[in-house]
């Protein structure tokens, strides 16, 4: 039980402008709003980020939202850059204004170059700062304030050695509550119109990957023969899979009875109704997925115990979907397979031993479950308002 406070309470959130730093922020933002609510503290939530795709999300949240420009620092000098350098002058401008006019009691940083300017102005003006990091291996923006925040939560054990022990605490990573209570299996597949056969859902993270899209087109003709796929692509690479399906289609799987398991969707969404890009009746009808490894994808798959297969992105800043793999696979949840281990047989044959063998699955199932924190986002939303009232 809280103390209660009749002056309306401010809270920021920023993030980096990628679905791995925006639902973390939607499912933290929903807890405080419950808090708020229970036990009648007046709250307002405020998000200031960049101007993305992302952005259609938090406005479905019915919070405060105000977009800011933001650019990433480059090494080379080029057009792009001085582009950049100049978005990150006029967010900055921004982000004081905002912050100014609103003068909140915490700010949430999620990291990500989109909440530095947030981030770098509570420094400055005193507001309290709340870390959250996602990565086995911090981010640039949380290093950079790891000494300035109150508070700094933390998604897996490792990275502790990064941060100063007395102000961190290890919660995992918020996942939105729907994901831990999926519905029936059987049911969902046939609201689907998926059949009998067992099914490998594919995603490259919130943006896609075309380096797994193009990957999974040269497999499709020997997973076709035994499993059904839905291919999560990317919204940028749609368009393209369906080009490129279409020419296997025409010189490789002339078969259209094969042609029907295969499912491309652009990007899975919050659905009421079920459907294919409905993310939680995906991962309800899922046997298997094969994923990048990005903390916020590792946390919801792990939320819905689904056995998985890792494929980093080899070039993710300091390495770290490649610690979170191995992280995550530790316990047996997942099973790591980095691209330059990406052969055609090497990939088709590890998706039939584990989607055919019911025990595997099974033991993999409960290692995720257990490695998933379904209490993160109250645990920190808990915190910060416990804290807030008491200033």
């Amino acid at each position: 039980m809280f103390l209660k406070s009749n002056r309306k309470k401010r809270i920021v959130l920023t993030g980096g402008g990628t679905g791995g730093h925006i639902f973390p922020l939607i499912a933290i933002s929903r807890e405080l709003k419950q808090i708020s609510a229970s036990q009648r503290i007046p709250l307002e939530i405020i998000y200031l980020g960049p101007k993305d795709f992302t952005f259609d999300y938090i406005l479905k949240e019915n919070i405060i939202a105000k977009p800011i420009f933001v650019g990433k620092l480059k090494p080379e000098l080029s057009f792009s850059a001085i582009l950049d350098i100049l978005k990150s002058f006029v967010g900055i401008i921004q982000s004081f204004f905002y912050l100014y006019f609103y003068m909140p009691d915490a700010v949430v940083v999620k990291g990500g170059y989109g909440s530095f300017p947030v981030a770098f102005w509570s420094v400055i003006m005193f507001i309290p700062l709340y870390l959250h990091e996602s990565d086995s291996v911090p981010g640039s923006v949380n290093s950079l304030f790891k000494r300035f925040a109150k508070k700094i939560f933390l998604s897996f054990q490792y990275s502790l050695k990064y941060f100063p022990k007395e102000k961190s605490v290890l919660t995992g990573n918020p996942v939105r509550r729907e994901l831990f209570n999926l519905p029936e299996k059987e049911s969902t597949k046939k609201l689907l119109k998926l059949s009998s056969r067992p099914i490998l859902t594919i995603v490259g993270g919130s943006q896609g990957s075309m380096h797994l899209n193009d990957f999974v087109l040269d497999c499709l003709d020997k997973l076709l023969e035994k499993v059904e796929i839905i291919h999560q692509t990317g919204k940028n690479n749609y368009e393209q899979v369906l080009k490129e399906t279409k020419i296997i289609y025409q010189e490789i799987i002339k078969d259209k009875e094969k042609q029907i398991y295969y499912h491309p969707v652009p990007f899975f969404e919050e659905k009421e109704i079920p459907d294919i890009s409905s993310w939680r009746d995906v991962l309800a009808a899922t046997d298997l997925i094969v994923s990048r490894a990005g903390s916020g994808l590792i946390f919801e798959i792990a939320a819905a115990g689904i056995p998985s297969i890792l494929v980093p992105l080899p070039w993710a800043s300091k390495d770290h979907q490649r610690k979170n793999a191995y992280e995550y696979g530790k316990n047996g949840a997942g099973v790591v397979l980095e691209e330059e281990n990406l052969k055609p047989n090497i990939f088709s044959d590890l998706i039939f031993q584990i989607i055919f063998d019911e025990e595997r699955k099974k033991q993999m199932k409960n290692a995720a479950l257990a490695f998933s924190k379904p209490s993160a986002a109250l645990i920190i939303s808990q915190i910060i308002i416990k804290d807030i009232i008491s200033f």
